[in-house]
């Protein structure tokens, strides 16, 4: 879009959730948007025997554990596995769990839960937990702002917003080097955006989103730096590095201290418990800095 037109006029094209921390997502053609980001995001993670979370960095099979959300359980399918059933209230004892620098109370699945990732993943003494609602972890206030914005946990933020364009100008780029296009599921973001020109999620001030409740205002803060998880096939669970290759060559971020970035990190301004769908109308200013 031209900076000559400061406002924004796109579509929410795409839903992501994602249960468990690091394994696949769920593509959703709506979500409930709660203090902490889309309902279910990010609510479970692996832990080893230390507490500490686990994710495709190092075990890029989990990539392959692939949830579906029913009504009162998340289902977990992965290769040559029974399903794991977890209960969306449903938990077994009190935990301690280490997310990057914070450690945090939370709730233990069970014994089965725990062995079925260790078989799968082939690591003795992992372990799911569930995030506790009563405690408060939030986002960085250095990038966040005035904004408290809570997560359960993810990475960071309570959302990542990427763009469909960003993807195809990637893909462009990746076939033109003789690569195979990838999909969106490999940045793991939770809203796409259609309408927009390649990374001008990049620039967007605030995303007014346009849902049947009334109006939902996010703030774009942080470029996402991009660790290897991009480079793991969702297909396979096998990494090799041409994605972050091809994003290096035109992604470094100064911003970041040239880290390479792609999508945008989100807080939430107002419209906690309204629910997003897919063909929402989105609007917002640009941000002039």
């Amino acid at each position: 879009m031209s900076d000559a037109s400061p406002d924004v006029r796109a579509t929410l094209a795409r839903l992501f959730v994602h249960p468990v921390k690091s394994c696949a997502g769920v593509e959703l053609r709506e979500a409930r948007l709660m203090d902490t980001g889309l309902d279910l995001d990010r609510a479970w993670m692996v832990v080893d025997a230390q507490g500490r979370f686990v994710s495709q960095r190092e075990l890029p099979r989990m990539a392959l554990v692939r949830p579906r959300i029913k009504v009162l359980e998340v289902v977990l399918r992965a290769p040559g596995m029974l399903a794991l059933h977890l209960g969306v209230n449903e938990v077994e004892k009190p935990a301690r769990a280490q997310v990057w620098g914070d450690t945090v109370d939370c709730w233990d699945m069970g014994e089965i839960a725990g062995q079925w990732f260790s078989d799968f993943l082939g690591q003795p003494g992992l372990r799911l937990v569930r995030f506790d609602p009563e405690v408060r972890r939030l986002a960085s206030r250095q990038w966040a702002g005035e904004v408290e914005a809570p997560i359960e946990f993810a990475d960071g933020f309570p959302l990542l917003v990427a763009s469909t364009a960003s993807l195809d100008e990637l893909n462009t780029r990746l076939r033109a080097a003789g690569h195979a296009a990838v999909g969106m599921e490999r940045f793991r973001p939770n809203l796409v955006l259609d309408g927009l020109q390649a990374q001008d999620e990049d620039r967007l001030a605030e995303i007014t989103l346009h849902s049947a409740e009334g109006e939902v205002v996010l703030r774009p803060v942080k470029p996402c730096p991009r660790c290897p998880i991009p480079n793991v096939d969702p297909a396979t669970g096998e990494p090799s590095p041409e994605v972050l290759d091809t994003l290096a060559g035109y992604r470094a971020n100064p911003l970041l201290d040239g880290a390479i970035t792609f999508g945008m990190n989100a807080v939430i301004v107002r419209g906690a418990g309204h629910t997003l769908r897919v063909g929402d109308a989105v609007a917002g200013p640009w941000r002039f800095d």
